[in-house]
């Protein structure tokens, strides 16, 4: 067996495909077979050991040790068993294989397409036209990303009315989430698309990050500042400000990147040591504005009387059979192909239509394409049954710690003195977060790559360490703010203050590191884990929202990791003076 490792961009695929060198480079030149060939069962084994040990494991190895903690934090800190273990533990093996699976199909078939568009289209159409197909891809590639099901799933736990009958709250948040979903998940993308028309033109450019920044976060931070101010639009900021969060995924990221990478090169500014970084940080900041926006034209449109009467309607009667793919698993099975392939046909009619272009390897594009469309939809049932339902599970128990709380019509009592119970909650969700983090393997591949960037002056285990400590205290606040119900508003714009105070002094690699850390560890496993806990705990304590707990992760990393090379810096330059 043979490994070549295939990089697009700097660090975010850590791309390895593993395949038998005759039969590929026959099958790639044509070649006819020689003789009958006889594989006995060794062969086969030898044959598939690498990819499920590579692929498999490295699902597991991400996946194992969260779930462990989890169940093992319920039965020995809540003493509480886990509900439904049998079909939690289902679902988990299903995200695994799903995500193999889908990550295998990303790798061998959209990513492809992805970097051929990239080198391809400034030789055939103008600059324009170049952007304008950038712009289309950040609109797909969103709807194909794994988190944005989990956002989508999350409307489920918002109300629209009171007990006594009363407009909830959160009813614009519950309008974004049900009624307007189709809508919210499309503005997104236009977000990300955005941000992938000013990524590549910054490549092209060779421009500075921080402009973008400061652009970006004025509109962000005064919208935010007046939605704080209309308690209806306050219950949506969680969701606008989580919306960032969710479209850094595996799929937005390498893909757009890809694109913006192949078109830098063929204008000759792809060599640049900060290309590939930034794109993280604009498709995290954009998608919050426009999320925003949105929130902003359905409140001054539409009553809460309008949206209670439209959320009756949605409300299936009882004794009402729905249709197949409207239930689970059909429904997880249909969203999975409308999320893949929409995307592929349009890279398909970009490459063939417009450019006229001859897809390289097609047999294996075709292949990878399969696999991503079978990995979304078994990730998808995975997500239902295990992830999001261990997640909402755990979350809707870790306020017994400190109160006594009623979960499914069962009394649990407050196991734990008050101040003892919140510092055991605190602790959990920032263990969740810094070892989750650890265990995320694009951050290594980031950590290697910082390390060459800065010339040893940040090393690989100093970057992780740092936005581990970053996300994990990130994760810790979220749950503060949910258990005392405090405005997300009065945590996230001090935050920022201080990342846009550290971003004027740090140099640009530590911004552009910095800044896109952030994205790296929001991945489509944490992402639908912390919304369903931080949706757990509301309902447990009754919470305005749960929503806000992902915000705050990913500005963690921005303030720690700036700080961190702050820090390394001086250190590094009181050395030299010392010498």
């Amino acid at each position: 067996m043979e490994e070549k490792t295939i990089s697009y961009g700097k660090y975010v695929q850590e791309t390895s495909v593993h395949y038998t060198t005759i039969s590929y480079n026959d099958l790639t030149k044509g070649a006819k077979p020689r003789g009958k060939i006889t594989l006995r069962g060794i062969d086969i084994y030898n044959l598939i050991q690498p990819y499920l040990s590579v692929r498999f494991l490295d699902q597991v190895s991400a996946l194992l040790p969260l779930v462990i903690y989890l169940v093992l934090f319920q039965l020995f800190i809540l003493q509480q068993s886990v509900i439904d273990a049998l079909p939690i533990t289902g679902g988990m093996v299903a995200v695994i294989l799903g995500l193999m699976l889908f990550m295998e199909g990303i790798k061998q078939g959209l990513m492809p397409l992805g970097e051929m568009m990239g080198n391809t289209l400034p030789k055939k159409i103008t600059l324009f036209w170049v952007l304008f197909i950038a712009f289309l891809l950040g609109v797909a590639v969103t709807f194909a990303e794994p988190a944005i099901g989990a956002l989508k799933a999350a409307g489920a736990f918002v109300p629209f009315l009171n007990a006594d009958g009363t407009p909830a709250h959160s009813i614009y948040l519950y309008a974004l989430l049900n009624i307007y979903t189709s809508t919210l998940v499309l503005l997104v993308g236009v977000g990300v698309g955005f941000a992938a028309v000013l990524g590549t033109i910054r490549f092209i450019k060779g421009w500075s990050l921080k402009p973008y920044i400061y652009i970006a976060l004025t509109p962000v931070i005064l919208l935010t500042i007046y939605f704080m101010m209309v308690p209806q639009l306050a219950a949506t900021l969680g969701l606008a400000w989580d919306s960032g969060a969710v479209t850094t995924g595996p799929v937005t990221v390498p893909l757009v990147l890809a694109l913006g990478i192949g078109i830098a090169s063929s204008s000759g500014q792809g060599d640049s040591k900060l290309s590939g970084f930034g794109i993280v940080t604009l498709a995290s900041l954009f998608p919050i504005l426009v999320v925003m926006l949105l929130t902003l034209s359905i409140y001054t449109t539409v009553t809460p009387a309008e949206i209670i009467a439209i959320a009756q309607t949605l409300t299936t009667p009882i004794g009402t059979v729905a249709p197949w793919y409207e239930i689970s698993p059909g429904a997880e099975v249909i969203g999975g192909i409308r999320s893949i392939l929409p995307l592929v046909i349009f890279l398909l009619v970009i490459m063939k239509i417009v450019l006229k272009s001859k897809i390289t390897n097609a047999g294996m594009v075709a292949y990878g394409v399969v696999l991503a469309v079978l990995g979304m939809c078994i990730f998808n049932i995975g997500l239902t049954y295990g992830l999001s339902s261990l997640g909402s599970q755990s979350g809707s128990m870790i306020p017994a710690a400190f109160s006594e709380i009623i979960v499914n019509g069962t009394t649990i009592e407050q196991l734990y003195p008050y101040a003892m119970g919140i510092i055991i909650a605190i602790l959990f969700a920032w263990i969740l977060g810094f070892g989750a983090t650890l265990a995320e393997p694009a951050l290594g591949a980031l950590g290697a790559t910082v390390e060459d960037l800065t010339n040893g002056v940040f090393k690989k285990k100093a970057l992780i360490y740092a936005v581990s400590f970053g996300v994990g205290t990130g994760i810790a606040i979220g749950i503060v703010k949910i258990i005392f119900n405090i405005p997300l508003g009065y945590l996230l714009l001090p935050a920022y203050g201080i990342a846009i105070v550290l971003t004027y002094f740090s140099s640009e690699e530590f911004v552009n590191i910095a800044w896109d850390s952030a994205g790296v560890t929001t991945g489509p496993i944490t992402v639908p884990l912390v919304l369903a806990m931080g949706l757990g705990i509301a309902n447990a304590t009754g919470a305005m929202d749960g929503f806000g707990i992902l915000s705050m992760a990913s500005i963690g990393p921005i303030i720690s990791v700036q700080a961190t090379g702050l820090y390394m810096k001086m250190k590094n330059k009181r050395q030299k003076e010392k010498s």
